[in-house]
């Protein structure tokens, strides 16, 4: 194993405008990922890689190298000092590293891992809300499978092939994947790679979406012909899975509060075939009003922590706050009693988060089902799904239905 510097210093870079300048990592990591074509696929996994490691575990290795934010470049360097050591890599003859107490990292490494906080690299509030939330041991279980790097997982595009084929199609392109038994629709690579970059892709034969996530279109029991909405679309990953399920037939809208996201939404059903989504932005209230007691199913992917998925969002722990939390929660209850208008009497409305935390998700509807709107549903289902059971993404489902 040899460090390359060139790579270090893309590496550095990346960490300078995420922690110093609290840019998002995804969009850091494909930013300097563009800054030089002669990197090849191993290049590029190192650079990433790296960056989102030493991101998730911020905290930890930080206490090593005994430095605070805001981190100025020789911090960053010493920072990833401790990385190259717990990870065993010969640290090279740099004058950046030069002198580096490789026992004393070890030593603290085995000194701090004892205390939570630092083995799994958590902030102190977040750490206490989980615990407290979860309870101690069911909150470790999941910080840990958090803490674990998240597979890629492909979603069948059903409208244009099925997993056996795409997954033929995919080793033609050197890209070896093995199916998923309790996810029908999913294939998951083997290995890292560039699925972006694929005629397969180009194609719209799938779409890259986590296992957990693709459990939310079936769900809704979705059928052809219904009138559906998807109330938080966003760039449309799930809207997309709803079109599929639905065969194209039927009124899928798709709304969202921003004009880019439904920009990006159309582009994707471009490519994936898709007919029947008609994207709308909400720009008063008058369009939640138009589509008062008009749907078969109303989908609610609500704004919220995002804690289920923080293993392929890790700078997310380090972003949030007391504040947002209690904000989020708000907002998530006006979402839903302004929203529910939408269902139709008979039709359902499901209720999603990518979090794990109670207060954002059954709690959410116990109080729910308590308001004026709400006393026209009963709960039908719920489901969570933990990071550290099924091994994917952490969510939380409701389906409600509205009484005749």
């Amino acid at each position: 194993m040899r460090l390359h510097k060139n790579l270090v210093l893309a590496v550095l870079n990346g960490l300078h405008q995420i922690f110093s300048e609290d840019k998002y990592a995804d969009k850091v990591v494909a930013q300097v990922l563009k800054s030089d074509k002669r990197w090849g696929s191993r290049d590029r996994g190192f650079i990433a890689e790296t960056t989102y490691e030493i991101v998730r575990w911020k905290r930890l290795y930080a206490s090593i190298a005994e430095v605070q934010e805001p981190f100025h470049r020789d911090d960053l360097w010493r920072v990833f000092a401790v990385w190259a050591t717990l990870r065993g890599y010969p640290l090279p003859e740099w004058k950046a590293i030069e002198g580096t107490p490789t026992r004393r990292i070890k030593g603290r490494f085995e000194a701090l891992r004892k205390d939570r906080k630092y083995r799994e690299s958590i902030p102190d509030w977040l750490d206490k809300l989980g615990a407290g939330a979860l309870g101690e041991k069911k909150w470790e279980q999941e910080l840990e499978a958090l803490n674990s790097m998240a597979p890629v997982v492909l979603r069948a595009n059903t409208l244009k092939t099925l997993p056996k084929l795409l997954r033929n199609v995919l080793l033609e392109e050197k890209i070896t994947t093995q199916f998923l038994s309790k996810y029908p629709d999913a294939l998951m690579l083997d290995q890292r790679s560039n699925v972006f970059s694929t005629n397969a892709f180009k194609k719209g034969l799938f779409e890259v979406q986590d296992a957990a996530s693709q459990c939310v279109a079936p769900f809704t029991q979705v059928e052809s012909g219904m009138r559906v909405v998807d109330a938080c679309a966003g760039a449309g990953g799930k809207s997309l899975h709803l079109a599929a399920l639905m065969q194209n037939k039927g009124q899928l809208i798709a709304l969202d509060i921003h004009q880019y996201k439904l920009r990006e939404l159309k582009r994707r059903t471009k490519r994936a075939g898709v007919h029947n989504i008609e994207a709308r932005l909400i720009d008063s209230n008058k369009v939640i009003k138009k589509l008062h007691q008009s749907a078969d199913r109303v989908l609610l992917d609500a704004p919220c922590s995002g804690i289920g998925v923080l293993r392929r969002n890790p700078d997310a722990k380090w972003k949030l706050n007391p504040e947002f939390i209690e904000r989020i929660i708000k907002e998530q209850q006006q979402i839903l009693t302004q929203y529910a208008h939408m269902a139709k009497p008979g039709g359902k409305l499901i209720y999603v988060t990518c979090s794990i935390l109670p207060q954002e998700n059954e709690m959410q509807i116990s109080q729910f089902l308590t308001s004026e709107i709400g006393q026209l549903f009963s709960l039908e289902k719920e489901k969570h799904l933990w990071p550290s059971v099924q091994g994917f993404d952490g969510f939380y489902m409701a389906r409600l239905q509205r009484k005749v």
